[in-house]
This record gives C-alpha cells, sequence and structure tokens, in this order.
C-alpha cells in the first residue's frame, strides 16, 4: 500500500479522538489570553510546540507571574518523554535532515501509538494522526483566543476548568505504579513549595520530580 493510502488510514483513524485536540487546543488559546501571552505568540507556540501538558504549564506559570525562564524549563522537562518515543520511531522518517526534522513534530502520544498498533511502527499513519491532531490543536487554538478576547474566563468560570484539564491530560498516564508514585510525589512537591517559592518553581520542581521518578 503506498504512502498516501496509509496518510489517509491514519486520518481515518485519528477521527474518533479528534474532539480532544480540538477542545484542549481551544481551552488553551483561552488560557494564554488570561495569561497575556497574545493571541499571534499563542498561535506561533500551538504550531511550534504541538504538546498539550508543556503549553498549558507554560501558560500557567505566566499566568500565575512567574518567569518566563521558567516557563521554558516546565515545558522542557514535560517534553522529555517523547525523546524515547522519537527514538523508537526516528528510523521511518524518510528524505532529508531537514525533512525528518520538521515531520518529527507530528510524534505525540495519539499519533505515535496508532502508528505503532500492528506491531511496527507506520510512517504514513504516524503522519496521518498527526497532521490532523496538528490541524485541530492550532486551529483550536485560535478558536480559544477568539472565546478568551470575547469573554472573561473567570467569569464564565473557565478559570476553574483548568485543573480539571490538567487531570484529564494526567489521567491516561497513571497506568502504573511508578507513573502514580511519580505523580504523587510530584502533587506533594507543587503543595509544599507553592506557600514558599516564587510563581513557577513549584511546577519545575514537580516536573524534575517526575522526570527523575519515572527513569528506568
Amino acid at each position: 500500500m503506498d504512502q498516501e493510502s496509509r496518510f489517509r488510514d491514519g486520518v481515518v483513524a485519528g477521527l474518533p479522538l479528534a474532539l480532544a485536540p480540538l477542545a484542549f487546543g481551544a481551552a488553551f488559546g483561552v488560557l494564554a489570553i488570561d495569561a497575556g501571552m497574545g493571541g499571534l505568540a499563542a498561535v506561533v507556540m500551538s504550531a511550534t510546540t504541538f504538546a498539550g501538558s508543556a503549553q498549558f504549564a507554560a501558560a500557567s506559570i505566566l499566568d500565575s507571574g512567574g518567569g518566563a525562564a521558567a516557563a521554558v524549563v516546565a515545558a522542557v522537562l514535560l517534553n522529555a518523554r517523547y525523546v524515547p518515543q522519537s527514538l523508537a520511531v526516528a528510523s521511518i522518517f524518510p528524505g532529508s535532515k531537514r525533512r525528518r526534522l520538521v515531520e518529527s513534530q507530528l510524534i505525540v502520544d495519539e499519533s505515535w501509538a496508532l502508528a505503532g498498533r500492528s506491531g511496527r511502527f507506520d510512517y504514513g499513519v504516524l503522519v496521518g494522526v498527526g497532521v490532523l491532531f496538528w490541524l485541530l490543536w492550532v486551529g483550536g487554538t485560535a478558536i480559544g483566543i477568539v472565546v478568551g478576547d470575547l469573554f472573561d474566563p473567570e467569569a464564565i468560570g473557565l478559570d476553574a476548568a483548568f485543573p480539571a484539564l490538567f487531570l484529564a491530560l494526567l489521567v491516561p498516564y497513571l497506568r502504573t505504579r511508578r507513573a502514580l508514585g511519580a505523580a504523587l510525589l510530584a502533587a506533594a512537591i507543587t503543595l509544599a513549595l507553592i506557600p514558599v517559592a516564587p510563581a513557577g518553581i513549584p511546577i519545575v520542581a514537580a516536573s524534575l520530580a517526575c522526570l527523575l521518578g519515572l527513569r528506568r
């Protein structure tokens, strides 16, 4: 089967999950506006970073008064989990280094998992799912920016929804005792540091704790 057909298969495989990146992207757009990031910056971040947990963490740090350095460090730590995933599929990407660099941005949990469901990673499926989710994520961010510009998130209760969104992003990863232990450790560190540490530091510390706790 040619790559065009495999690409279409990837798009079709990703459609049942399509609501999630659209909804979470919109939520990020609202949070980004509330954090003072600006609409263009939020869209560019979604287009280039394409990582929900990292973007939510960075925007939350900025919203709480933390600095850009803390936001970047937290995002990098949260994205470190993509390193082993990327290494696992590195050999399936064809073409030049530049092309592989661009297409590697499409590696997210869903595209990675669906591409490997047959026991071997399928390049066309990974790219198909990745492109679909990227378009929905960036489009959702743009929708959220419009909503954030029109309404005060606190006035319509969206600020209360952000912790729930973080939990929704976290729950799928709590499948092992190691992951659950790392999450509980991160929560404890965050609660301990919030009263005494500058804004942003608790999230950075919690992210580092998770990274170290999940090392094999």
